[in-house]
């Protein structure tokens, strides 16, 4: 590098150089400096495309300023010289490195303009880790950064040009692409607000922002989607109702611990309700202290080991009754349900495809029932709340089934294999009028077909629409579902498995093991499905839930698919068959 003082008018700001292409950038805090004492640390430069001209690569700042200060005292340009420091020619990457390294110094860019930078020096073949050494800098942040590259370039130049905030920016980097065009609709909307700052997270997620550090289960076994923003060190639940069900499973399991440990009871709060520590008295366990499991909306979890209500405290004081216990816990749990849900859901969208017609008349439905215009359509996520649930799902013959179909409708439409599904979603994906011409050129029974499938990945599980086709349809599970292990780790009622011993092994059996422990009760169960230990087998069984229409164990309630049948029969109207030609009447009228 060589030192050399030169004229004000042989210099201009490189566009390796950070701030080059910007507005005069703020120089108040230096000017009195430079007007009392002239400009003291060198500027870097590289020799210019004109003879005997610069480009200034780091010192854009003590160059503007100096260009003010000579026009105060009226020294001409030519005559206000500048101590440079002339780099080689040709050294990108040396270049880009100085200035980012003087104006982080100084002021410290935003991190689209650190992502500005650090582009250009991976585009010279430098690594994160490279980068990240120059500038002391973590590796793992260097890496954030670049991927800022993600946002759309509006986006970014709506930054750099101060109309979003630091916040926003930070928050839109959770935002898909489609879901960054949104915003940006919204933006450029006069009548509409779009969200800024933190409203941005509740906005992406439906209202249910839940961070991954309220998870109570492992996120390596979450098969549900996490997504992460650029900056922070964790990151949210896309799906709110699949972190609930990981979520509610797992507080299960340390229900059922808490319990095998000895504490009278385990009470949960709901997040509609709060734990007010005043309200309770501390109470150990031997003298029948709870725990009481306070659940918050935004996934957080706080477990309260030793607790009674101060009115409880208060009855045993005077001799009295204690108020009544609460009901004991539904027979089939949030983990359960689900995984009855994923298979009757799988078995009745693959019925359908046989009944393509059926699928034509729920899909027509469902627009009618919205209103057409605001018709908008997404697949089911069959998310689980474990990796052994989602297993065996996706290892069911009627999930096997339905994605063979899949396959084939995606090769008539020409949609490549590896795509997840048929239907996209919110428009991504292909485009409507390529999809319409295609579809156009089809004969009516393939596009038919192609309807089932479709109505088969928008089917909503669980809801009471799979009930109305299973019963329709006339779907027996027996023909497509079969106990597995995800299946008996998922039961651990006693009272039902007792129910189950009675409907394989006989009322005989299930009074004699009547005491035994939840694991002999399963094992007598296997035993006789698969026709092991002298047992005689039993073919075709089906737990009551999972039938149509499905049937419970107990009274004590808590089976989603039952309340979803119950609300099915209730809301359905009793209408009289039309007459002959009555309905082509009405149309024609």
């Amino acid at each position: 590098m060589q030192l050399q003082f030169i004229a004000l008018d042989r210099l201009t700001v490189s566009k390796a150089n950070m701030r080059h292409g910007k507005a005069p950038p703020d120089v108040s805090d230096i000017l009195p400096t430079i007007r009392k004492r002239g400009v003291i640390q060198s500027l870097l430069v590289r020799p210019g495309p004109e003879p005997e001209h610069f480009q200034i690569d780091a010192g854009s700042r003590r160059f503007h300023a100096a260009g003010l200060d000579a026009a105060e005292k009226e020294i001409a340009p030519s005559d206000y010289l500048l101590p440079c420091g002339i780099l080689e020619d040709g050294d990108d990457a040396a270049a880009i490195e100085a200035s980012l390294i003087e104006n982080m110094a100084r002021l410290d860019p935003d991190e689209v303009r650190q992502w500005e930078a650090f582009a250009k020096l991976a585009k010279q073949g430098q690594s994160p880790e490279a980068i990240g050494l120059t500038f002391g800098l973590p590796e793992l942040a260097v890496r954030r950064t670049l991927a800022l590259g993600n946002l759309l370039p509006r986006l970014r130049d709506l930054y750099r040009r101060d109309k979003i905030d630091r916040v926003t920016i930070r928050h839109l980097t959770l935002a898909s692409k489609v879901q960054q065009k949104d915003w940006l609709a919204l933006f450029d909307d006069p009548e509409q607000r779009a969200p800024s700052g933190n409203q941005i997270k509740a906005w992406l997620f439906g209202g249910a922002t839940i961070p991954t550090a309220n998870a109570l289960f492992p996120l390596d076994g979450y098969s549900g989607i996490v997504v992460a923003d650029l900056f922070g060190e964790g990151g949210y639940f896309a799906h709110a109702e699949a972190f609930w069900a990981a979520q509610n499973a797992e507080i299960e399991v340390r229900t059922t611990a808490y319990l095998d440990a000895g504490w009278s009871a385990v009470a949960v709060v709901p997040a509609t309700e709060h734990f007010h520590s005043w309200e309770y008295e501390k109470t150990p366990k031997k003298k029948g202290g709870r725990v009481y499991v306070d659940v918050r909306a935004n996934g957080e979890v706080v477990f309260h080991e030793g607790y009674l209500s101060r009115r409880e405290v208060a009855q045993r004081a005077k001799g009295e009754q204690p108020d009544a216990p609460k009901p004991p816990p539904p027979e089939i749990s949030s983990g359960l349900q689900c995984y009855v849900d994923l298979h009757r859901h799988a078995a009745v969208r693959t019925a359908m495809l046989a009944k393509p017609g059926v699928a034509l008349r729920l899909m027509a439905a469902h627009v009618i029932g919205t209103g057409a215009a605001q018709y908008s359509v997404k697949p089911d996520n069959r998310s689980a709340p474990s990796d052994a649930v989602a297993e065996s799902a996706e290892c069911a013959r009627a999930e096997t089934v339905f994605d063979e179909k899949r396959r084939a409708a995606l090769a008539v439409l020409g949609f490549g294999e590896d795509e997840a599904n048929l239907v996209h979603g919110y428009g991504v994906g292909h485009e409507v009028t390529a999809i319409f011409e295609r579809l156009v050129e089809l004969p009516d029974a393939v596009v038919m077909e192609l309807v089932a499938v479709a109505m088969g990945e928008t089917l909503a599980r669980g809801s009471a629409e799979v009930e109305a086709l299973g019963l329709h349809l006339g779907v027996d599970m027996a023909d497509w579902w079969e106990a597995d292990t995800a299946f008996f780790d998922l039961i651990r009622d006693k009272e039902v498995l007792g129910q189950i011993v009675g409907e394989v092994a006989g009322a005989r059996v299930a009074d004699a093991n009547r005491q035994e422990k939840t694991k002999t009760l399963k094992t007598i169960v296997v035993a006789h499905l698969e026709g092991a230990d002298g047992r005689p087998k039993v073919e075709r069984w089906v737990p009551k839930w999972m039938a149509f229409p499905p049937a419970a164990y107990t009274g004590r309630g808590g089976v989603g698919t039952v309340k979803a049948h119950g609300r099915m029969l209730g809301a359905r109207p009793v209408l009289p068959d039309p007459e002959p030609g009555e309905v082509e009447e009405k149309l024609a009228a």
